[in-house]
Parts: structure tokens; C-alpha cells; sequence
């Protein structure tokens, strides 16, 4: 069975088609159960999120802020596991029809090989990965596989990164470009900055890959700010907060269903 790259594809397109930006959300698998997170995905979804990516808890997240890493530690605590982020990924496609990707460190896909994984995440339906810490010099491997299944590679570009640099990682992706807006870690921040506004531009000068903003967005506002100059607003800890600060499951999938809605809204007033 082929991946989801067209869908994801299709649905960026979509999005630009109607003068805005696709919202896009992070929830982590297993968060805060393996049935608990597959609902909280088919809720930001309902509220009005393009495309869902799943994040596969790992115990060293280089990339991820003290949020996210709270709702990792509560996955991973629960017994989490590869074929539980499969299984999110397969029941919210299955679901929803919207593409789901899965944001991965490198390590947990090499221990469980390479061929397995993307065979898998084809299988279940998935578009693709996120893969913020994987090299695009060290990627070929990942890259044979995932063409082959039809995945998404997703590489993470930051405002350090210089042009030759951009260049080299845009030529290697697919699916889109996910810009760092600003260096750090994943987290809400009161200002996205202007950063990532020019991250922005000077990755479009080197792909006509969709160019996707994360870190920092977590209101309608912001989302707003970052849709007028980018093609996807990534959302993740504020979904997760959301999440954290229900007094219960019931709650809390009415927080991010709510909070999808307003930042559905914020896309659209780019």
C-alpha cells in the first residue's frame, strides 16, 4: 500500500487555493492514553485543523519544550510503543480522510529499521514524516524507503541556516518545509517575530515546496500573523497545554476542539 504524500499535497493546495494558510497540529501518540490521543487528534480535526501530525514520544527530544515533554513522559510512562503511534495514525486517517504525518527523532526509526517503519506508515495510511534531527547528508536511506512507500520527507530548517544550506535541505524534501520560527525549543511564545517572516521568504527562494511555520503560534492571532506570509500554521504545545490543563479527557477534547476552531479562524484572517 502506497503512503499519503498526494493527499498532503492536495490539501496544502487546497488551503492556498482559498487564500489561506492550512492550519496544521501536533498531538503526541499515547497522550494521555493511546485511545485518549486518538480522540484528541479526530477532535482538533473536528475543529478545523488540515493536517495532524503525530508525535512519537522519545525519552531525549532535542527539539521539544517543557510541554510537550511532560505529555511525552506521560505517554511513555503508559507503555507507549511504535505500533501504538501506527495505530493512532491508521484510526485518525481512517476517520478523518486528512493526512497524518508523524514527527520522529531519528533514533527510535533506526533501532526499528527503516523498511519496517515506512512499510508500516504507508499501510496505515499515513503522508509522512517530520524528522527534525536527521541530517539531510545522512538521509538517503530514509529517502529510498519513504519514495518508495509514498511518505512525505519533512525537514526542519531554522533562521540560522544560510542559503546554500536551505538549498541543500529543499532539494532533498517533499511534501513541505517545516521553518522554525525562531531558535529554541517547541513552545508558546507571546511573539512568533519577524524572524520567521524572513526564514519564510528566504526558504521560498530555494523550493516551490509549501513553506510551513512552527514553534511559537498558540491564538488566533498569532496563527493570523504567521498565515500572512507563510502557507501552514504548525501548532503543538498549545494543543498539548490544553490538554494538560483539563481537569479530564472529556475536557480537555473539548479544549483543543475549541481551540482548533479559533485557530481555524486565525488562518483564515491572514
Amino acid at each position: 500500500m502506497s503512503g499519503n504524500i498526494e493527499l498532503l499535497s492536495t490539501t496544502l493546495a487546497a488551503a492556498k487555493a482559498e487564500d489561506r494558510a492550512a492550519l496544521i497540529a501536533y498531538l503526541p501518540a499515547g497522550f494521555p492514553t493511546v485511545d485518549g490521543g486518538i480522540e484528541a487528534v479526530k477532535a482538533v480535526i473536528a475543529g478545523g485543523a488540515d493536517v495532524v501530525e503525530i508525535g512519537l514520544p522519545h525519552s531525549d527530544p532535542v527539539l521539544d519544550g517543557p510541554v510537550i515533554q511532560t505529555a511525552d513522559d506521560i505517554a511513555l510512562r503508559g507503555g507507549v510503543r511504535i505500533a501504538d503511534v501506527m495505530r493512532t495514525v491508521r484510526e485518525a486517517y481512517e476517520a478523518t480522510g486528512v493526512p497524518i504525518l508523524v514527527m520522529t527523532y531519528w533514533n527510535p526509526i533506526d533501532r526499528y529499521g527503516v523498511e519496517r517503519f515506512t512499510a508500516e506508515l504507508a499501510e496505515a495510511g499515513g503522508a509522512g514524516c517530520i524528522l527534525p534531527d536527521l541530517p539531510v547528508q545522512e538521509s538517503a536511506l530514509w529517502r529510498e524507503h519513504a519514495d518508495k512507500h509514498g511518505l512525505a520527507t519533512v525537514f526542519v530548517v531554522a533562521p540560522s541556516s544560510q542559503d546554500a544550506r536551505l538549498a541543500t535541505i529543499t532539494a532533498a524534501g517533499s511534501g513541505f518545509v517545516y521553518a522554525a520560527s525562531l531558535m529554541g525549543v517547541t513552545g508558546t511564545r507571546a511573539s512568533v517575530g519577524a524572524q520567521a517572516q524572513e526564514l519564510v521568504g528566504r526558504t521560498r527562494a530555494t523550493t516551490d515546496l509549501p513553506v510551513c511555520v512552527g514553534l511559537g503560534v498558540s491564538n488566533a492571532g498569532q496563527a493570523a500573523e504567521v498565515a500572512g506570509f507563510a502557507d501552514g500554521v504548525i501548532v503543538g504545545s498549545a494543543f498539548v497545554k490544553a490538554m494538560l490543563d483539563a481537569p479530564d479527557e472529556a475536557a480537555g477534547l473539548d479544549a483543543v476542539r475549541s481551540l482548533a476552531g479559533e485557530l481555524a479562524q486565525g488562518v483564515r484572517k491572514r
